[in-house]
């Protein structure tokens, strides 16, 4: 029996949905797959959006989701967080599927992205700094979004960034 495709086509509210969830979202659950072993995890981490819109972290060396993805950058983000009232299931959440991509301390790249996430999560100036922290792209290669009950959509890097 074929299988019918959960997902309907992008159109312009499901991008400004996804747009407003990884606009405002400060943090997301990162899963990545743990060295030495085929089983997943999940942590979270600060989340927030570098200066072309791709999603960026700042994070320490000292964690061990640092060494995952080091040892393997594939990995999954879930921005979204359910609301105060109702079901969870219905209130919108964005998986993405990405490439962590780590920025070498001192680069022009990481130099202009310090002065970016400083500018937008200002109490990182605590920390960022400290030598085994550093930052991390997230390469977007798609994107899933629920919007709710009915509401799957498939996203292109293009749909998001």
């Amino acid at each position: 029996m074929p299988s019918k495709d959960p997902f309907q086509p992008a159109d312009a509210e499901a991008r400004t949905l996804a747009k407003t969830l990884m606009d405002t979202a400060t943090h997301a659950a990162l899963a990545f797959v743990q060295p030495n072993s085929p089983a997943p995890s999940v942590t979270r981490v600060a989340l927030a959006r570098d200066e072309h819109g791709a999603p960026v972290s700042l994070i320490s060396q000292l964690a061990t989701h640092t060494a995952a993805l080091a040892a393997d950058p594939t990995c999954a983000l879930l921005i979204g967080e359910p609301g105060e009232k109702g079901d969870p299931l219905t209130h919108p959440r964005l998986t993405l599927h990405c490439t962590a991509r780590f920025l070498e301390r001192g680069s022009d790249a990481h130099d202009a992205l310090r002065a970016h996430y400083l500018s937008i999560r200002p109490k990182a100036k605590l920390y960022v700094d400290f030598a085994d922290f550093r930052f991390v792209r997230f390469d977007i290669s798609d994107g899933l979004l629920n919007g709710g009950f009915g509401k799957a959509y498939l996203l292109s890097p293009s749909d998001l960034i």
